[in-house]
């Protein structure tokens, strides 16, 4: 007769394969996360302000000035293409009337003339926008008050 060895059951996991797989989504996330980031390029002017606190869940509507003066808006097909002011005022009152609530912000280069700043509120205030929040920096060092 045979004798019968009974054979231990293995209790491991062979992690070798999830590395793998996270080692691959790693790599995926480093080179696409780069591509997500969109925007005008703008250089803000640096303020001591407090932050305004949007609601949660709710994406704010910006419209973004460039130093040549050209008018951005955080919605649409391509929000990277400079925008005619009728094209803004349309697309924002759009946002506006389906959501009156959303948060309003303007983003203007420090270069831009404030005549254009106030050119672009005054399109913001045809679209229906009650409030106009400004998006600024915060200072390199901060200020103490006295």
């Amino acid at each position: 007769m045979r004798k019968s060895r009974k054979r231990r059951l293995m209790a491991e996991i062979n992690v070798v394969p999830y590395i793998d797989v996270m080692l691959v989504l790693l790599v995926i996330f480093m080179v696409t996360a780069p591509l997500l980031t969109q925007g005008v390029d703008v250089q803000l002017p640096q303020a001591a302000a407090d932050p305004i606190v949007a609601p949660q869940n709710q994406t704010p509507l910006v419209l973004s000035i460039d130093a040549g003066g050209a008018l951005y808006l955080s919605v649409g097909d391509d929000e990277d293409a400079p925008l005619a002011a009728e094209r803004v005022v349309e697309l924002a009152a759009a946002v506006l009337r389906r959501n009156p609530k959303t948060p309003v912000l303007l983003k203007a280069d420090q270069r831009v003339a404030y005549g254009a700043v106030v050119q672009a509120m005054v399109l913001l205030q045809q679209a229906g926008a009650a409030n106009v929040g400004f998006l600024t920096e915060a200072p390199a060092s901060p200020r103490r008050r006295s």
